[in-house]
């Protein structure tokens, strides 16, 4: 599994909340069209008026690397252009275990990843 995370900073909030909604479709269509693609997602920070926060899941790494061929990162590229974004600050991870936060009944944990 592959988590991507990114923050994206534009100069005002109605510079990013144009960029949010102008993304809204190319969103849907990675989620929908690629495979290994689990979630993709740019979405206002509730806290910074001038940032998206990027959360994608893919797969693996080869559904990851198939996406930068794909005409929607394409397009993401081009909306995301033409936006304004000023900066933007990303990192891939591999992840190789997960498991719930919250145990069957939505008792919180008191320990992760323990055999």
């Amino acid at each position: 599994m592959i988590v991507v995370v990114a923050a994206l900073k534009f100069e005002t909030q109605e510079a990013r909340d144009t960029a949010v909604e102008v993304t809204r479709d190319v969103q849907l269509a990675t989620r929908e069209e690629e495979a290994g693609c689990y979630d993709y997602c740019f979405a206002p920070d509730p806290s910074i008026p001038t940032r998206i926060q990027v959360y994608e899941l893919w797969e693996d790494s080869d559904s990851l690397a198939a996406h930068f061929e794909h005409p929607n990162y394409a397009k993401m590229v081009e909306v995301l252009g033409q936006a304004g974004v000023v900066e933007s600050v990303n990192q891939a991870y591999l992840v190789e275990k997960g498991e719930p936060v919250y145990g069957p009944n939505g008792e919180r944990k008191e320990a992760f990843f323990q055999d």
